[in-house]
């Protein structure tokens, strides 16, 4: 295992630099942003994304947390390889980073295929687990964009690719454009999945974003879910985050997924899309603080647990620790007038 220093770095919206690090862990080179002290919490960004992503809002969380930001194996500045890009190994990546790391347990905010890796993590690992904070979440419903189920056919690797030309490219920024003029859903999202497109420069990140995508991702829509599995979530403080006009993940989702999550909590952005930390930060960082300031990490017991599994529904006490169950809550936010 060895560290070493990158050459960038995330300004952030406060202008506090945030050091990109490297760590090798089973072979593989491993980037990674660290910045505060505190209670840790885990940031995981979405497919075809990086670290990067979270740069308005880590400065601010770093003042009160431990705020570790990883690039998944495959994306940002990690390495490449022809690998498994499955979910269940994303979440053993991100326990064996913390574990590198030297931190036990985390707070774990995962926006979109983060999301679903957050899931995960907290379903394989309920004792490193404190909270969960999922944003625009895939791993709920079928639904996904037509974008990615069209990604995830043959030949997409060309298409990919194609995009990155200068005429493909001006095509594609005019296409947005349109959007955005008609008010479509999908205008919202665009410069961020325009973003997407950019961050795949080469061959390998193309293949690796096309391994990732089909790991979770068929021409019909998301492969598998969670919701067989959510009566776990009993006792796991959680919040459903989502932005009320998201069309790459709908917002149908978050209502289903909170109603299939023992106590959680709904936070929905009304004007928002699949990128609510980016369009509006303030009121994320005021959200996200506000949840992890009222509820005491998940206390994991293996007696509860176990309950759970032979029973396949939540334990009767209402928690893994045996205290009153936390009361499901609703919240449309909508911009400041």
């Amino acid at each position: 295992m060895s560290e070493a220093a990158g050459p960038k770095r995330a300004p952030g919206r406060t202008g506090s630099p945030i050091r990109l690090r490297h760590r090798t862990v089973h072979g593989y080179r491993r980037a990674f942003r660290m910045a505060g002290k505190g209670d840790a919490v885990l940031l995981i960004h979405g497919i075809g994304a990086s670290s990067d992503t979270w740069s308005d809002v880590m400065p601010d969380l770093a003042r009160n947390y431990r705020v570790i930001a990883p690039d998944l194996l495959g994306h940002g500045e990690s390495e490449k390889p022809r690998a498994d890009y499955s979910l269940p190994a994303y979440a053993n990546g991100m326990r064996d980073l913390l574990g590198v790391l030297g931190i036990e347990r985390a707070t774990l905010i995962g926006h979109s295929l983060g999301g679903a890796v957050a899931m995960q993590f907290a379903y394989q690992f309920p004792e490193r687990c404190e909270r969960l904070v999922l944003v625009g979440t895939g791993g709920i419903g079928r639904q996904v964009t037509p974008l990615l189920r069209a990604a995830s056919l043959p030949g997409a690797q060309f298409l990919l690719q194609g995009l990155r030309l200068p005429t493909m490219r001006r095509q594609f920024e005019m296409a947005v454009k349109v959007l955005q003029r008609l008010g479509n859903g999908l205008g919202v999202d665009a410069p961020d999945l325009l973003r997407v497109v950019d961050a795949l420069p080469d061959a390998h990140a193309r293949n690796a974003f096309i391994r990732t995508l089909r790991a979770v991702v068929d021409w019909r829509g998301q492969v598998g879910t969670m919701l067989d599995r959510c009566y776990l979530a009993q006792g796991m403080p959680t919040m459903l985050l989502w932005g009320g006009r998201d069309q790459v993940v709908p917002a149908l989702h978050a209502g289903l997924g909170h109603v299939s999550m023992p106590g959680s909590r709904l936070e929905i952005f009304e004007n928002s899309g699949h990128f609510p930390f980016r369009s509006e930060p303030d009121r994320f960082l005021e959200v996200v603080r506000d949840f992890i300031a009222t509820t005491e990490p998940a206390a994991y017991s293996a007696e509860q647990w176990r309950q759970m599994l032979r029973t396949r529904r939540p334990a009767l006490d209402g928690s893994r620790t045996g205290d009153s169950p936390v009361t499901p809550s609703v919240r449309v936010l909508r911009p400041a007038q």
